[in-house]
């Protein structure tokens, strides 16, 4: 009990805003009349992720720390990889203060601060140092998750959405849970630091590969890789675009934050039977390339053939898994590093496209590609922007995707031996994508309009979209300064516990 009261809860300053924010927002939903507009309780949720990221960039220059045995860490990690979940969930927050339900209907205030726990728990992930803390965390972001894409509740695609997220979520969450139980049960603890050292003594490292694959069966779920990304396309498109632009940029980062604080901290020094005796991560390596590969393949080609922008940003969703995925399997000295700059990116290029999507889907009724025909004749600036956004997707240089790839690139090939098969896959698939994400640009630009003239851009999308643009920007064209910030972190020298 004396931990308890003694511990550094100011560390937790972050978590205890986004905390304190969303109870207060439930209770004043609870409490206000209800012919009165619940839209305001999404701008308060924006701020309170805005203060929330202010107060973790204001913890920077601090010393690594963790409190409760180290169930808690605040360390280089934790910190970088908070910006990027506080940055993403802040701008899904706007999109989120303008969101129009198709149904018609009055807007749910569950909105904001089911979306606020949904984060608070993606934060949690990054500080975890154990395995129940880790678990938690990540299943309070899940089941955040299940309600946010069934909030349209009478509309069947969005019940549809909810019912097989739920299904596949809880199957992922049993495969995960049953590949921790092997880990507790060869160490006899949840610590992820003590995990890492009682394994290196332990003598079953076909027992320990066992509980490697459950796991990375289970994070693949969640990461919606290839051949476990069936339920993404569904849930992408039934959910509210909010909702959709969330799990695509907040989720995905948290599963792969969830990714490196499992198999690096615990994986990394343990015995295996294999190419590599001395680390089972290193062991895996192939298998986990040919989950990045087959990811690449089959979300830029199957993105190919989708007429809907939800269901092809879902694709291409899955297919910016797999190159983060090959990130992962490269393994390289600078892993995490691009790992962040990508994210990072990521946040900037997917949330700007979403906005405009929304908007689009809400004046037009539709998600349809012919939504975009034209659209430069009569918004210019809005077809720039998501010119600019679809660009980066592609990573063409100039833009934030074109760094953020160079980077994982580098790293496949410059590690030894380099992993040049795996680098090819990546190389081609990019062009692959190049004809649909190039498709809709001559549909922005090159083709006649279809449908009326757009209505102006709310106030929230429209600061998402400038916030996302001149990201996209400014990483594109001065990548040094990405590169600065992770220097304030020491390149995640302390990341292993």
């Amino acid at each position: 009990m004396n931990d308890v009261w003694q511990a550094n809860w100011g560390m937790m300053a972050p978590e205890w805003v986004i905390l304190a924010a969303a109870v207060v927002l439930l209770l004043i939903d609870l409490a206000m009349p209800s012919e009165r507009s619940r839209r305001p309780l999404a701008w308060g949720a924006a701020a309170a992720a805005v203060i929330a990221l202010a107060a973790t960039a204001a913890m920077i220059p601090a010393d690594p720390v963790s409190i409760l045995h180290d169930t808690f860490r605040l360390d280089g990690f934790a910190k970088a990889f908070k910006l990027i979940l506080l940055a993403g969930g802040a701008l899904a927050l706007l999109l989120v203060a303008d969101w129009e339900p198709k149904e018609g209907g009055r807007y749910r205030g569950e909105f904001a601060y089911m979306m606020l726990f949904a984060l608070l728990g993606a934060m949690m992930v990054a500080s975890s140092g154990d395995l129940l803390t880790l678990f938690v965390s990540i299943e309070l972001l899940t089941v955040s998750s299940y309600i946010l894409a069934g909030l349209r509740k009478t509309a069947t695609a969005s019940n549809e959405a909810a019912l097989k997220y739920v299904i596949n979520g809880g199957i992922a969450t049993a495969i995960m849970l049953f590949g921790m139980s092997y880990v507790f049960g060869l160490t006899g603890t949840t610590n992820l630091g003590d995990i890492a050292r009682r394994l290196q003594e332990t003598n079953e490292p076909y027992v320990l590969g066992f509980a490697f694959l459950l796991l990375l069966i289970g994070v693949s779920f969640k990461l919606a890789t290839v051949p476990f990304h069936m339920w993404a396309p569904d849930v992408y498109e039934g959910a509210p675009i909010p909702a959709t632009a969330f799990f695509a940029v907040v989720s995905k980062a948290a599963g792969f934050i969830l990714l490196l604080r499992l198999f690096v901290t615990m994986f990394a020094a343990a015995p295996a039977e294999g190419r590599d005796p001395s680390s089972l991560l290193l062991s895996m390596q192939p298998v986990i390339a040919v989950l990045a590969g087959l990811t690449m393949i089959v979300g830029n080609v199957v993105a190919l053939r989708q007429r809907s922008l939800k269901r092809l940003l879902a694709y291409s969703s899955i297919a910016h898994a797999g190159y983060l995925l090959a990130g992962v399997a490269a393994m390289s000295w600078a892993m995490i590093d691009s790992l962040w700059i990508y994210l990072l990116a990521y946040v900037f290029m997917n949330i700007g496209a979403f906005a405009i999507v929304a908007h689009i889907a809400h004046q037009t009724g539709s998600d349809d590609f012919d939504g975009l025909a034209g659209l430069y004749r009569h918004r210019p600036l809005l077809a720039a922007a998501l010119g600019l956004f679809l660009l980066s997707l592609a990573g063409i240089p100039g833009t934030a995707g074109f760094i953020a790839k160079l980077y994982l690139f580098i790293g496949l090939v410059v590690t030894e031996p380099g992993h040049y098969v795996l680098a090819a896959v990546m190389a081609v698939t990019t062009v692959i994508s190049y004809v649909y994400y190039f498709n809709l640009l001559v549909q922005l630009f090159f083709r006649p309009t279809f449908t009326a003239p757009l209505g102006r851009l709310p106030a929230g999308l429209s600061a998402a979209v400038v916030v996302c643009a001149l990201g996209t920007l400014v990483i594109g064209w001065m990548p040094g300064l990405a590169y600065d910030v992770l220097a304030q972190f020491g390149h995640f020298g302390d990341f292993l516990p």
